[in-house]
């Protein structure tokens, strides 16, 4: 258990993803809430077992509980566990606010009933809002947390253009915008970039997830007849082998890095020419995209919602699901370095708007209006 000041006012908070779980949900809670010194002061959980303490980052408490499911019977004895397990290690006088990460999920309601008189903020990620479309407990548990949060934090307006769609009875009032962001010192101090080698490929780099939504297996169709261009992939091990029949059939040898730490992922953008986004459905923000800006790499997305808010013009849209769109606005960065610098200096700007110390006050800021 973390050791800190009971006097001091906390947030308690629970993703409720094993320690270690990819994505960029998961990197944008632990730079919020755990280090030695957060921006956010929280009892800060996920789940694990407690005998991986001395891989964990600062402040980061693990619940062993296990079951996670989405639906029946089962979805509710998980919650039931979750929140018996919250409930034996908080100490409800050290709690300011809860931060309910994703409206849906076990998390969320675990936590209301773990400590039911504290004032809730409720933060919209996007996987919330996928799930509760394709899972009709998720979609009560959104709605449910809809009704029961004190204030709902959406970082596009996209995000809330989709909650309300699935949740149409919410006060909008309830609503408050507050941007994600990435992490201060990747703005002031990011790695070097060398400058580009000559070459006669385009270096393209996919970072992420390979689930679905992500659009892994669009950007390989349409890959396949496109020349001039090489690809990596940084992704979950599993994800990969998953679609190596695919990339065989398609007959592209990417180049994989393997699950990339952080800081290993800002380096490999300097040995990139384009970031990839494919995605299908929709991004909360697209932290990564946000994250390759600020390091020098230009941005090839897709344009749905959230990333065509908080990439605009500063990235280059494409249509991923269109071989001969796709050939055509690659040939175009390929044979344009003048195209390329120009994408990397919006890049900076846009980055520059989005540094995570903003989100995390503006938080802190909405938990002492309720408090």
């Amino acid at each position: 258990m973390s050791l800190r000041p009971s006097s001091e006012p906390l947030a308690a908070t629970l993703l409720d993803l094993p320690v270690g779980s990819p994505g960029g949900s998961v990197e944008l809670f632990l730079d919020l809430y755990t280090g030695d010194r957060p921006l956010i002061p929280a009892r800060a959980f996920m789940l694990g077992p407690p005998n991986v303490r001395h891989h964990l980052p600062a402040g980061l408490d693990l619940l062993p509980v296990a079951g996670k499911c989405l639906e029946g019977p089962a979805f509710g004895r998980y919650v039931a566990a979750l929140r018996k397990a919250l409930s034996a290690a908080i100490d409800p006088a050290q709690i300011r606010v809860l931060h309910l990460q994703h409206l849906a999920f076990g998390a969320t309601p675990a936590l209301i009933r773990a400590l039911p008189l504290h004032p809730r903020i409720a933060l919209v990620h996007g996987t919330d809002l996928i799930f509760a479309e394709a899972h009709h407990d998720q979609l009560r548990v959104l709605r449910e947390t809809a009704r029961a949060a004190d204030a709902i934090v959406v970082p596009t307006g996209a995000m809330a253009d989709r909650l309300l769609k699935l949740a149409p009875q919410i006060d909008r009032r309830k609503i408050t915008h507050i941007s994600w962001g990435i992490p201060d010192h990747l703005l002031t101090d990011p790695p070097p970039r060398p400058p580009r080698a000559t070459t006669s490929h385009l270096r393209l780099l996919y970072a992420g997830r390979l689930t679905a939504e992500k659009g892994g297996e669009a950007l390989i169709k349409s890959l396949a007849p496109v020349r001039g261009v090489e690809l990596s992939i940084a992704a979950p091990q599993a994800q990969f082998h998953a679609l190596a029949p695919l990339l065989h059939r398609a007959g592209i040898r990417p180049r994989y890095l393997g699950w990339l730490r952080r800081r290993q992922l800002w380096k490999a953008f300097a040995d990139h020419d384009v970031l990839v986004m494919p995605s299908t459905t929709l991004e909360a923000m697209g932290l990564v995209a946000l994250e390759a800006q600020a390091c020098g790499l230009p941005v090839l997305y897709q344009p749905v919602p959230g990333l065509n808010e908080v990439l605009a013009a500063s990235g280059s849209a494409t249509d991923f699901t269109n071989s001969a769109a796709l050939a055509r606005d690659l040939d175009r960065l390929r044979i344009s370095p003048s195209l390329l610098s120009a994408l990397r200096q919006a890049g900076y700007a846009n980055a520059a708007r989005y540094p995570l110390s903003v989100a995390a006050q503006a938080l802190i800021d909405l938990g002492h209006q309720l408090s």
